[in-house]
């Protein structure tokens, strides 16, 4: 049954795709490892990821320093079961079929990492929900055996 191997895939999407999205995709690969294919993206991309952002994933071992913002496509949106915007008023090309969700969440622009601590900490709580409801964990669905 190819159904039941099929991975989940989520969009992360935010304005800039420097904060909020890139903590999310990160936390999301962090803890799902290859049960779900990530991606994240911005409709208008920033230069750089958020300092302060980068900073806050590294005190809790993930390093989000190598990520650059990437602009959002209607290709992303499509390849994508759940799409996920971050509080920030943008809005993704809809396909049917698609999940979408819309996480209210401060915009760590501008702030130091005092205040984006409380951002990926609550960002780490919905990915784990979300996570839960689209692969829980449980018995590999990779053999191909009876």
């Amino acid at each position: 049954m190819a159904e039941a191997r099929h991975k989940p895939s989520v969009l992360f999407v935010c304005v800039h795709n420097a904060g909020r999205s890139q903590m999310a995709a990160a936390w999301l690969t962090h803890l799902a490892g290859d049960r779900v294919e990530v991606r994240s993206a911005g409709s208008s991309p920033g230069n750089a990821v958020n300092p302060a952002a980068v900073a806050a994933m590294a005190e809790v071992g993930i390093d989000i320093s190598a990520e650059v913002p990437k602009v959002l496509t209607a290709d992303a949106v499509r390849a994508s079961d759940v799409c996920i915007t971050m509080g920030c008023g943008d809005t993704c090309p809809v396909f049917p079929g698609r999940r979408y969700l819309d996480w209210k969440l401060d915009d760590p622009a501008g702030r130091g990492v005092e205040a984006v601590r409380p951002i990926r900490d609550e960002i780490r709580t919905l990915v784990e929900a979300l996570l839960a409801e689209i692969a829980p964990p449980g018995p590999a669905v990779t053999s191909g055996g009876s």
